[in-house]
């Protein structure tokens, strides 16, 4: 279990390279190139015992609504703590294997539906001739987005998540192991589509960029700040749906500004085509970085 979220571990994430459909299951090694012995995870031991015994006297005023209310939750903050000091050392692995290949990392997230998979597809096919990209793709269930970026001529693996509402860095070591990606390339993570967990797990992307669509409200920077004070760059997407929506953009990027002052904001309609050249000239000055 995430206990920063509280999604369930339940079942494995199924990584799947879509070259060739094969399905790759969890061997344990955390980062590209790294292996260990299997931990269970943090606040998992064997060596604990079960010994009910105490003595338990109930003739004394016992408030049992104030122990139970304090003692769990005083665990679950040391287990977020465990679990997100876990990841970031993973994540700080993946970080240097991008960087010792010269390959850029972007986190791509958004809520479902504003846009993700299409800004992908436009990307890939109006930059594939530039730039050498890749792309792994993460959901809960289904290949669907991955077929859509296969479709592209990109190499594309899937990692489904099962009841996991967010990627880790566990998962994306797993999923480059199979998508091996060339040096000097750009690699795209679709994230699981939410705006809450996935700004809190770094992965070892050099940028984090959330896409949001004025279908969603103009307020979405207010009501989730993690995401939009994480991000380096907002896309703000379907401005062609502006004539049919309640949305202010100007207002919207005012409150993006508030969390972030240093967010960068790019306004584009994907499937329109308008103002892509703005994202495609970012992404350019990022691969330059790298």
């Amino acid at each position: 279990m995430c206990s920063t979220c509280g999604c369930s571990g339940d079942g494995e994430p199924v990584v799947t390279d879509l070259s060739d459909g094969g399905k790759h299951s969890h061997d344990h090694e955390h980062g590209p190139g790294h292996s260990h012995g299997h931990d269970h995870g943090p606040g998992h031991s064997h060596d604990h015992d079960h010994d009910h015994d105490h003595d338990h006297d109930h003739d004394h005023d016992h408030d049992h609504a104030t122990t139970v209310t304090h003692q769990p939750s005083t665990r679950l903050v040391d287990l977020e703590v465990e679990v997100l000091a876990k990841n970031d050392l993973l994540a700080a692995r993946n970080r240097g294997w991008f960087e010792g290949r010269g390959i850029l990392a972007l986190n791509l997230m958004s809520s479902p539906g504003a846009g993700k998979t299409s800004l992908l597809e436009r990307t890939i096919r109006d930059l594939s001739s530039e730039l050498s990209l890749s792309v792994i793709e993460g959901d809960q269930e289904t290949v669907l987005d991955a077929e859509r970026i296969r479709a592209t001529g990109c190499r594309v693996v899937q990692i489904n998540t099962g009841s996991g509402c967010h990627l880790d860095a566990d998962m994306l070591a797993r999923g480059l192991r199979t998508l091996d990606p060339p040096a000097q390339s750009v690699v795209f993570i679709e994230n699981v589509g939410n705006l809450v967990c996935p700004a809190l797990f770094d992965l070892g992307e050099a940028s984090k960029v959330v896409i949001m669509s004025v279908t969603e409200g103009d307020d979405k920077p207010l009501k989730y700040p993690h995401m939009f004070r994480a991000a380096d760059v907002l896309l703000l997407n379907k401005l062609d749906l502006l004539p049919y929506v309640n949305f202010d953009v100007e207002r919207c990027i005012g409150y993006a500004k508030q969390i972030n002052p240093d967010i960068e904001v790019l306004t584009m309609s994907v499937t329109r085509g308008d103002d892509l050249e703005r994202w495609y000239d970012w992404l350019r000055r990022q691969v330059t970085a790298a």
